[in-house]
């Protein structure tokens, strides 16, 4: 039974007994829990574990292959460096809810039917808003309940999808499904949901930069590519999704650029690295996905490593804003340094990470013949290098000087961001390591000459040209601002738009109800005339005119009868 525990049982289980432990021990112990699983998992066989028979539908609770192994290691490597950065939090709902929340998302990794899958799936969400509202405030709760909304429908819609699909195949396996169908189509968006897809994505610029200073780093690490593990395992081939990681790869460059906001600067970046995954998932040859797991793996370090410079700038400045700061490589030099590692990491700077994981994507892409897609995948290159590469670090650390002088950061942040950094650089110059991980054979090889030269003259006018903006004054100003995406439509026009359509029921319905009591008064006015103390009704009538009366009625009734 232990040979075949699941490496994700071990931190969700272990993370509950992290309130009784307190000072050192507990540090300690949240390092260690990541360690063992990730030890769990190296010592696993290849093969499916804890398959137990439900309701006629068999459970696979522990799946290990190739696909699964890569990114549950990442995942484990993820909550490690993430519980190192957040050492220095004696707040115990942020360890317990990023530890299981980890958890959820490795053992999901792990999932052989889509029973377990929604299982972990709804875990995530569940555990996750807790990193948004620990920052405790209104902003954050309003942020949490919305992000809380989504991802529970998220999991709504894929139970929806397993349920019909169930009774149309008789079976749960969480295989390849494709696009075929409504309960595959069902499935698909529940996932597109988690995966930030267009018009799909705003809960992530809108949540992630509300969570703590720890909690961000954490959450950029498992949400997002859980998703693309789903469509990795589901949905390859489907060339609808080469066609949505486009667009996904291009767009936030320009909110990206204008954007204030540090933390949501690098959100939105996260959404046009997505689409760079998206677009291999939808190529589906054997390099194209290689090229999405690898950038996956990648994208997790190096992201991870941006948003831990920016929360240590955060944790000592208490802004993240753009135009706020500056001149602190002067207080934060080692925060500086690793930053600028992140940046030219997810620039895809030849020697880091993201140079030997975004090839195998733009090649793959190539090599299936969709030229146009691949324009827009190096737009969207040069797009990151200006709002990642540069902008981040830039008016940071450097541009004009914020005459802030603070400390630099606690020393377990500059541990985590040290090691992280350390894994952007190795990767990138030993990409081997990496490559013999991946999912199917790679007989590829990123550095040559001419994928070099040609990166770095990508590269090279793409700072060429941020130069010439920002010496011309021409590269938009850094101001305090709220930037307007998608999301404007149901946070503000919605709940306007509903505001005056009930304000137009209510008032229709005042005067409805005003004109119905005048007429109700009318009638028992009219009623009282007749039938009132002093009406015609209440009068003495003789007895002659009553007979009379009564005649006449009768004689009436008969004239009727008989027409």
């Amino acid at each position: 039974m232990i040979a075949s525990l699941n490496p994700a049982l071990i931190v969700i289980v272990g993370a509950l007994f992290v309130p009784l432990l307190k000072g050192r021990l507990r540090d300690v112990y949240i390092v260690a829990l990541p360690i063992l699983a990730a030890l769990q998992l190296i010592g696993l066989d290849h093969g499916n574990y804890g398959q137990i028979e439900l309701f006629d539908y068999q459970l696979v609770l522990l799946r290990v292959d190739r696909l699964s192994f890569i990114f549950g290691l990442i995942f484990l490597l993820a909550t490690l460096l993430g519980m190192v950065f957040a050492l220095h939090v004696k707040d115990t709902v942020q360890h317990v809810a990023g530890l299981i929340y980890a958890g959820a998302g490795t053992g999901a990794v792990f999932a052989g039917d889509m029973i377990s899958l929604f299982v972990y799936w709804e875990l995530t969400a569940i555990t996750s808003v807790f990193l948004i509202w620990a920052s405790r405030t209104e902003r954050a709760y309003r942020a949490g309940l919305r992000y809380l909304v989504i991802q529970v429908g998220s999991g709504v819609l894929l139970l929806a999808g397993v349920i019909m699909y169930a009774q149309k195949t008789g079976s749960i396996a969480f295989d390849h499904l494709g696009l075929v169908d409504l309960p595959t189509a069902m499935i698909f968006i529940a996932i597109g949901i988690k995966c930030a897809f267009p018009l799909l994505h705003n809960w992530l610029q809108d949540a992630y930069p509300e969570a703590t200073v720890t909690g961000t780093v954490i959450l950029s690490a498992f949400t997002t590519k859980l998703a693309v593990y789903a469509l990795a395992r589901a949905y390859a081939g489907t060339e609808i999704l080469i066609y949505i990681g486009a667009v996904m790869t291009a767009f936030p460059v320009f909110f990206a650029v204008i954007e204030n906001d540090l933390r949501r600067v690098l959100a939105y970046s996260l959404n046009n690295q997505l689409g760079f995954m998206v677009v291999g998932v939808g190529v589906g040859s054997e390099l194209a996905l290689n090229g999405t797991v690898a950038h996956a793996f990648c994208h997790i370090l190096y992201k991870a490593l941006l948003f831990m410079s920016m929360g240590a700038v955060l944790f000592r400045c208490g802004t993240v804003k753009a135009s706020e700061l500056g001149g602190l490589y002067k207080s934060m030099p080692w925060t500086a340094g690793f930053c600028i590692v992140g940046a030219a990491s997810i620039s895809a700077f030849p020697l880091f990470s993201g140079f030997i994981s975004k090839a195998l994507i733009l090649t793959g892409t190539a090599e299936a013949g969709y030229w146009g897609v691949w324009l827009v995948l190096v737009f969207a290159s040069a797009g990151v290098l200006e709002h990642s590469g540069i902008k981040i670090p830039y008016f940071a650390f450097f541009a004009h000087d914020s005459g802030r002088r603070v400390k630099e950061a606690p020393m377990n942040m500059l541990i985590a961001m040290g090691i992280t950094a350390f894994l952007c650089i190795a990767i990138g110059v030993v990409p081997g390591a990496l490559y013999s991980l991946l999912p199917f054979a790679v007989d590829y090889q990123p550095y040559t000459v001419s994928h070099v030269v040609s990166q770095l003259q990508l590269l090279f006018f793409a700072m060429l040209a941020f130069a010439i903006l920002v010496k011309k004054g021409l590269y938009p100003a850094e101001i305090d601002s709220t930037v307007l995406n998608t999301d404007w439509v149901y946070r503000k026009a919605m709940p306007w738009l509903i505001g005056k359509i009930a304000w137009g029921i209510g008032t229709a319905r005042s005067q409805i109800l005003d004109r119905v009591q005048r007429r109700l008064e009318h009638f028992v006015a009219s009623v009282f005339k007749i039938h009132g103390p002093v009406g015609v009704m209440a009068r003495t009538w003789p007895t002659g005119s009553t007979v009379l009366w009564v005649a006449v009625l009768l004689g009436l009734t008969l004239i009727l009868y008989y027409i």
